[in-house]
């Protein structure tokens, strides 16, 4: 009796385990995979029902065995989304992808784990066919450094306010300088992620431009040699509090720098992608067929997108 009793246990726990996987289950093959009759198999399926009525309750999701009378077949349907739709973990693998930022390992473990998250199985295919080629001709960046877990690092120190301590290997000159920082946000742009936090060495801020200004340096995480999380804590009063938000507003691919206020004349046809690039870009008025508008940006970085633009944009401040 005990071994009928495991042995029902374990098969509704197999059932479970497909059915939470997206599958839609046929309960003839059930009964012909398990070599049961039937009628076992639906009180299997009225078990996990019941079991799911009791256990979702009081959950934000609730997760019911539903019937498909045309096909014959049991799925399970989600009530109250908290995993991503299908659409939804296709556009995020799309993003990654175009982001370039891990290694072709990395990047193919990432895609992997949220491609199983899509329901049914049909849906998982269609997603997976959808990125394979794109997957299969992936580039990954030069650096071809693994740092996941150094980012996690420094996120866990940006969130207990705690002293860290890198070698970091400058691009100007490839030489490696260390650092004592207090960390304040991750930030990701163009191919890299970076930290962006404040220098605690006054000998060494009197070689920034930001000496005098309430902004963070920026470090390429990917070229942080060694890093060193700290006991020492730091303190910013709430209202002092680094506003990430604002800051990317501002700052363009990554250059750090004063803050800056320009004016240009804009004679492109593609007013909205340069909204879009300088967020906090306004358009004072409208002249010949040319946007004359104003901005606020931190660094040198502008400068490269307004090269980038040729004759279409004349800084007029």
């Amino acid at each position: 009796m005990e071994h009928i009793k495991t042995d029902k246990v374990g098969r509704i726990l197999r059932i479970y385990d497909k059915l939470l996987k997206g599958e839609r289950l046929s309960k003839i093959r059930l009964a012909e995979e398990y070599k049961v009759d039937q009628k076992s198999i639906q009180r299997d399926i009225d078990d996990i029902r019941a079991f799911l009525e009791v256990s979702d309750s009081s959950a934000d999701c609730t997760n019911t065995i539903r019937y498909d009378r045309g096909e014959n077949l049991y799925y399970i349907e989600q009530a109250g989304q908290t995993r991503l739709t299908n659409s939804e973990i296709l556009a995020v693998c799309k993003i990654l992808l175009e982001s370039r930022a891990f290694t072709k390992e990395e990047m193919d473990a990432i895609l992997q784990k949220l491609v199983e998250g899509c329901a049914p199985m049909e849906s998982y295919r269609l997603v997976e066919e959808l990125i394979q080629n794109e997957a299969f001709h992936y580039v990954e960046p030069r650096h071809k450094r693994v740092f996941l877990d150094k980012l996690w690092e420094i996120g866990q120190a940006i969130q207990q306010c705690r002293y860290i301590e890198i070698e970091y290997r400058r691009t100007k000159d490839m030489s490696t300088v260390s650092r004592r920082l207090k960390p304040a946000a991750i930030m990701f742009s163009e191919y890299y992620f970076y930290l962006t936090a404040f220098i605690d060495n006054e000998e060494v801020r009197k070689d920034f431009d930001v000496l005098n200004d309430p902004f963070p340096t920026i470090y390429r995480i990917d070229r942080i040699e060694k890093l060193t999380m700290l006991e020492e804590k730091f303190y910013i009063p709430y209202k002092d509090r680094f506003e990430e938000g604002e800051f990317r507003k501002r700052i363009q691919f990554m250059y750090g720098g004063r803050l800056r206020r320009l004016k240009f004349r804009y004679s492109g046809t593609a007013l909205e992608s340069v909204l879009d690039r300088l967020p906090t870009a306004k358009v004072i008025e409208e002249q010949d067929g040319a946007w004359i508008i104003s901005a606020e940006v931190f660094g040198k970085g502008i400068d490269i997108w307004l090269r980038s633009q040729g004759d279409r944009v004349e800084v007029l401040e």
